[in-house]
């Protein structure tokens, strides 16, 4: 029994470890060779798994080969495009200046009712409202709206609005992350003069901190265990 639950856990982290180095776009956008490979490691993990007559090893040296390959074929596809298209294939245009495409909607295999429904879970429900709408190679429909269905942007009302600046997570879970307390200017003599006026006397008591653009701090504590 022991010896199925180390080797559950070796694999289990061997799967993760190979996942995190194909880079983070394996998670949620997959291209059709990515998901070869997720699909091929799963099955190949899951053998020595439930069989602990397979050596572990048989199972961990093809999961590195498709990693290697998959590495090797991502960075050589960044410097050729053809090979890039080979493996990852290309858009479709399946609505052009506000017409359906019907060879690209059948040569992708997407019927009018996969069409429609795509473009309603985009909140577009009139299909007249649509100017552009591309297929790209991951599966995802991207869209673009006519100019009378765009939604209006700051530009358009010629507003002169402040930019856009990221806000720092400082403290999450009562743990401190010193790395965006340094990328938010402030150090923890500071954090820890902010929790004092604040009357809290740790940041283990600490849910959730943020430091804003403007360096406001937001702090809540943990709720007490009854």
């Amino acid at each position: 029994m022991l010896v199925i639950f180390f080797r559950t856990i070796i694999l289990y982290l061997v799967v993760i470890l190979a996942l995190r180095l194909m880079g983070k776009r394996q998670i949620g956008q997959l291209q059709p060779s990515e998901l070869v490979v997720t699909i091929m490691i799963s099955e190949l993990v899951s053998i020595p798994m439930q069989n602990i007559g397979v050596p572990l090893i048989s199972g961990l040296i093809p999961v590195f080969t498709l990693l290697v390959a998959e590495v090797v074929l991502s960075f050589v596809s960044l410097k050729s495009r053809r090979l890039n298209r080979l493996l990852s294939g290309h858009s479709s245009i399946l609505i052009s200046n506000g017409k359906i495409n019907e060879k690209e909607l059948a040569k992708s295999r997407f019927n009018i009712e996969d069409l429609l429904e795509e473009l309603r879970i985009n909140n577009y429900p009139d299909i007249g409202d649509i100017e552009f709408a591309v297929l790209e190679t991951n599966g995802q429909l991207s869209i673009l709206p006519k100019t009378c269905a765009r939604p209006v942007t700051a530009r358009d009302l010629s507003l002169n609005l402040p930019e856009v600046k990221l806000t720092h997570t400082i403290i999450s879970d009562g743990v401190v992350d010193e790395a965006a307390l340094k990328r938010a200017n402030k150090n923890m003599n500071w954090l820890t003069k902010q929790l004092t006026n604040n009357r809290i006397e740790s940041p283990k008591d600490v849910f959730l901190a943020t430091i804003d653009a403007n360096g406001s701090l937001f702090v809540q504590t943990k709720e007490v265990k009854a």
